[in-house]
């Protein structure tokens, strides 16, 4: 795909990563690994493509309220609680350690994405955005 796109002289490639590959978590080697890599790739090719009119940008979810995320807290819930459904309230408590109090929304990654892949932000080419409520600038919940 990306070599169509440089023989077309445009496009836009929208990696979604995660956050910790910038912000290291313990007991996540491979994860955090994986994820600094492609932020590096990122960054890389969005500066080499430009010369063929081609953007690659990234995204950096961090707690966003998936349905993976939803299943990991259940475990949390679990582990803690002995219930599995008691899961909100392992989220509420989380939640208050986040800067706004709560988890991003799928959409809200959505929205970014399609801003990020329009020729709306035809200028922003080989960084890498995270989403997560400003919760890097805080100690991990």
């Amino acid at each position: 795909i990306y070599k169509r796109m440089c023989e077309r002289g445009s496009g836009v490639i929208v990696n979604v990563i995660g956050a910790a590959g910038e912000n290291h978590r313990a007991n996540y080697i491979a994860g955090t690994t994986g994820n600094a890599s492609l932020i590096a790739f990122t960054r890389a090719l969005g500066g080499e493509s430009a010369d063929h009119g081609v953007r690659v940008v990234g995204v950096n979810p961090g707690r966003i309220l998936t349905e993976r995320q939803i299943d990991h807290i259940q475990d949390r819930a679990e582990k803690e609680l002995g219930d599995r459904g008691r899961w909100k309230e392992v989220l509420a408590k989380m939640s208050e350690k986040l800067p706004f109090k709560r988890t991003g929304d799928p959409s809200e990654v959505s929205d970014l994405v399609c801003y990020l892949a329009s020729t709306r932000a035809s200028y922003i080419s080989g960084t890498v955005v995270t989403i997560d409520g400003g919760a890097a600038t805080r100690p991990r919940a």
